[in-house]
Order: C-alpha cells, then sequence, then structure tokens
C-alpha cells in the first residue's frame, strides 16, 4: 500500500508500506526526532527550496568539491551532489554504532597482526589459510614486520544499512583508503551556509574536529626515536577521483600535499623537497594503493609512488597510514568471517550484525548463487565505489546467466548476499521540485593509533538518487546528505 503525506515540499512524497522510512512511521506520521525540522522546511515554498538547493551547488561547486567518474577510456569531473534535508541519528541508536565499529576496527587490527606474525587464527581453523594466499591483497613483503605501535589500519570506513526491521547491519569493512570523510564535513558547512536557522532546534555533535584527530592519530605512531614528526598526505595526483579529499585533508591539518615526485629516499630515510632544500618526513597518510607507492618493490611500472619506501618503512624510518596490506582484511570473502573474527581476537559477540553472506569459494554456496541469482546481489570481493555489483531482480534472463558464467570461471572473486531493503530518507529531486522516498546508507569513519582511538560522531550519509536504486555509490550516480548525531 503506497500514501502520500501531506505537506507542500512533500507533494511528491509516496511513502512505501514495504520499506523503513526513517522519517514517517507506520501510521505515516513524522517520527519525534524529525517533527522540528519538517515544520521549519514547511514554511519554504517549493521555489524557495529550489533556490536554496541552486545556491547549496552553486556553493560546492565553487570550493571545488567535486570526485571523477571513470566510464570506459573517458573522465568527468562532476559536482558530488547534495542533499538539503538532514539525516537525523539519535544518540542511544549512535552509541551503538559507534561501539559497533570501534569493535570491528580493533577486530581487523588484530587479524591483520595475527595474519603478518604467527597466524594463530589460521591454526585454529577458524580462517582457510588459501583465503588468505589467494587474496590480491595480501602482501608477503609484510610479513614479520612490526608497524609503529602496532596499528595496520588507522583508518576504518564501516559501512552500515539500516533494514526493514529497523536494525543496522553492516555492509562492508573499508581499510585501505576509505573516503567520503572530507564530504561529511562540507556537507555540514553547506547546509549552515544555505539553512543556519535549523541548527537551533537541535543539539548535535560536531564533526569538524576530524581533521585534528586524524593528525594526532598520525603523530602517536611516528618513528621510534622522532619527537615532532614531519607528517604529509600524498596523492595520486589531481586526476583521482579523490583529489578534492586529499587535498582538503591536508589543508586542514596543516600538512604537506605532496606526489611522489616531491618525495625521495636516501639512505633509507624519506625526504620532501621544498624551495628550502630536502626535508625529512616522518609520517605519510598515503592515498595511493599498495601496488603503487614503491617501483622497487611492487609494480615497476609505477610512475606515482616514491623508489625506495618501503625499504624505509621496514627499516622503521616511516609510518605509512594506513599501513600496506591492509587490503587482505577488507576482501568481502574475509568479510562473512566476520563474527569469529571478532570473538577469536576481542572475546566478544559482534555489537552490529553482518548481512548474511554467500562466498562462491564454498562449493554449497556456489550452488546456491547459482541456482538464486535472481534473488541475490552479487558482489566481486576486491571492487569498491559499486562497481561489478549484480543486484538479481534487477537483471534479464541474459543477464543472470552471464553472471552465472563469470562466477563459475572465478568463484574465489565473487560473494553474494541477500537483497537487503536499505532504509528510505525524504531526498530533494530537482526533477519533480520536491522530496521523494531514495535509499540511504551510512559510512562511519574511525580511527586508531597508538593508544588513543577516535570515532566521528557522524558520518556520510549515501543516497541512492534513482528511484528505486539500492546503490548510492557517487560513481554510480549517488549523492549525500549532512548526518546529524544528536547529543542526548
Amino acid at each position: 500500500m503506497k500514501s502520500k503525506i501531506t505537506n507542500p515540499l512533500f507533494s511528491s512524497y509516496i511513502k512505501n508500506e514495504g520499506l523503513f522510512d526513517e522519517i514517517f512511521d507506520d501510521n505515516k506520521k513524522v517520527r519525534k526526532t524529525y517533527k522540528k525540522i519538517f515544520e521549519l522546511y514547511r514554511d519554504h515554498s517549493n521555489s524557495d527550496y529550489a533556490a536554496l538547493n541552486e545556491k547549496a551547488k552553486a556553493a560546492f561547486f565553487n570550493q571545488g568539491i567535486t570526485f571523477q567518474v571513470y566510464r570506459d577510456s573517458q573522465t568527468q569531473e562532476k559536482i558530488f551532489p547534495f542533499d538539503l534535508f538532514p539525516r537525523i541519528i539519535e544518540a542511544k541508536e549512535w552509541k551503538t554504532i559507534e561501539k559497533g565499529a570501534l569493535q570491528r576496527s580493533k577486530a581487523l587490527n588484530a587479524f591483520l597482526w595475527d595474519l603478518y606474525h604467527d597466524k594463530q587464527i589460521i591454526k585454529a581453523g577458524i580462517v582457510p589459510m588459501e583465503l588468505i594466499s589467494s587474496s590480491a591483497n595480501y602482501l608477503r613483503q609484510m610479513q614479520d614486520l612490526d608497524p609503529p605501535g602496532g596499528i595496520y589500519n588507522h583508518i576504518s570506513g564501516t559501512d552500515l544499512i539500516k533494514h526493514s526491521d529497523g536494525n543496522y547491519y553492516v555492509l562492508e569493512d573499508n581499510i585501505r583508503c576509505p573516503s567520503g570523510v572530507s564530504y561529511v564535513i562540507c556537507n555540514r558547512n553547506a547546509l549552515k551556509r544555505a539553512l543556519f536557522g535549523v541548527f537551533n532546534h537541535y543539539q548535535i555533535h560536531n564533526v569538524t574536529n576530524y581533521a585534528e584527530n586524524l593528525l594526532e592519530i598520525m603523530e602517536s605512531v611516528k618513528p621510534h626515536g622522532v619527537d615532532i614528526p614531519t607528517c604529509a598526505v600524498i596523492t595520486p595526483g589531481i586526476y583521482n577521483s579523490a583529489y578534492y579529499e586529499h587535498s582538503y585533508l591536508a589543508k586542514t591539518m596543516g600538512i604537506e600535499l605532496v606526489e611522489g615526485r616531491d618525495l625521495f629516499v636516501e639512505n633509507d630515510f624519506v625526504y620532501m623537497k621544498t624551495i628550502t632544500g630536502p626535508k625529512k618526513v616522518d609520517v605519510i597518510y598515503r592515498r595511493i594503493d599498495d601496488g603503487f607507492i614503491d617501483p622497487l618493490e611492487f609494480r615497476q611500472d609505477s610512475a606515482i609512488g616514491v623508489p625506495g619506501l618501503f625499504a624505509a618503512y621496514k627499516k622503521g624510518n616511516v609510518s605509512l597510514v594506513n599501513a600496506p596490506g591492509t587490503g587482505v582484511a577488507d576482501d568481502k570473502a574475509i568479510y562473512t568471517y566476520m563474527p569469529e573474527i571478532i570473538k577469536f581476537y576481542l572475546g566478544e559477540k559482534p555489537v552490529l550484525n553482518n548481512v548474511h553472506t554467500y562466498h562462491c569459494s564454498r562449493p554449497d554456496d556456489l550452488k546456491y548463487v547459482l541456482e538464486n541469482v535472481d534473488k541475490l546481489v552479487v558482489k566481486p570481493v576486491d571492487e569498491a565505489g559499486g562497481y561489478g555489483i549484480s543486484i538479481g531482480n534487477k537483471l534479464t534472463k541474459e543477464e543472470i546467466e552471464n553472471v552465472k558464467k563469470v562466477v563459475k570461471e572465478n568463484p574465489r572473486k565473487y560473494i553474494a548476499q541477500p537483497i537487503m531493503s536499505l532504509s528510505v530518507h525524504a531526498t530533494y529531486i530537482e526533477d519533480s521540485n520536491s522530496f521523494e522516498q531514495r535509499h540511504i546508507d551510512l559510512r562511519t569513519f574511525t580511527l586508531l593509533g597508538n593508544n588513543k582511538e577516535f570515532v566521528l560522531k557522524g558520518g556520510l550519509t549515501r543516497v541512492a538518487l534513482q528511484k528505486g536504486n539500492l546503490i548510492v555509490n557517487s560513481s554510480q550516480g549517488g549523492g549525500s546528505k549532512d548526518t546529524w548525531v544528536l547529543k542526548k
């Protein structure tokens, strides 16, 4: 059953009863948390709101808040779509999210230490060695190497959805180079500029303190013997899809943004070229994938890395954030073992549940997936940005057969999950000049350092802007919302 909501800005809003609506309850009434802001937004006419939306878009454009979309041989730079109606998370609800995100980050860090040292979890028969050794992100060069402070995943991005049952589930863990935090901060600033008055009616946590906490985390894992570390952010360059974020974070932290050509290694120490001469660099927040960081150790064709960087890292003369080799733990095949990983290292039950996952390397799972592609979401284990995902109930018979063929050719590369009913949120749609239901998820950001931890009290709420679409990634046409975490 579908029913319309009475409100000028919500003239096109149809509440689908089969979905969990974060603003409207089952009786089609505005939830208590949203009542005040709903009333405040009702004071704006459709034309007023359209003008505010254009103002926000112009602000993003003028600040260069963009991302690159890669399609075939072409790239396209786009403004990051931003919706002015915030997502609100109550304090009690956030407490569970924060506890669960921190728990997963700590468990993954312990897992990485174990994998590159004694491999106790493999000896215990919990995680199969074949799954590790066959991962493209497992770096044998990291074996027995001790990262400063024992931290591998200094920065973790945990992707969550709220299901139709009202509970949160983790879709995946991101601990290689999780991106999106700059948009969290920019969304907050944009909303304040456009509709500052709405903030007077809610007590919400700050999100602009992320950079200072990230810098503290970086400094906490400085090499031994360094008193005041010199930190830097290394980027692949201006054509990278997340370049805006690289430059934003470097600027906000007050540290240098460098490319590989700006650094060199001498006597196993890393130096930055400056107009006053070489300057030693102690901690590098890297936004370059493992294979490209050092052409002497990994891909010889890398033109964006620093020759000798990994040798300096092995000697303990420079710290890399995140550590090389972390990608083996955010392999989507490893995700299936997260409840066991948490129990093994922390002795705890997971605070946040996994989505039931079939790994196609298991014969029984493969059989089920091949027989039920139309009911499942099939994902490659090593892709990001929403690429390579197949949603079964959106596929033609021919496309389903193609998915089966691809999975059978390389079962290790694929997992499958039930088609989850992501919660929906009122989102401004330009074509109708009003609000409509759109699916959303949430990426949280957790920082781990040497005797320091931090979870940003907010996150990146991503929105699937196409009607009925479940893929929220910006690379797939998604947008975002400001995420408010209430203080009480």
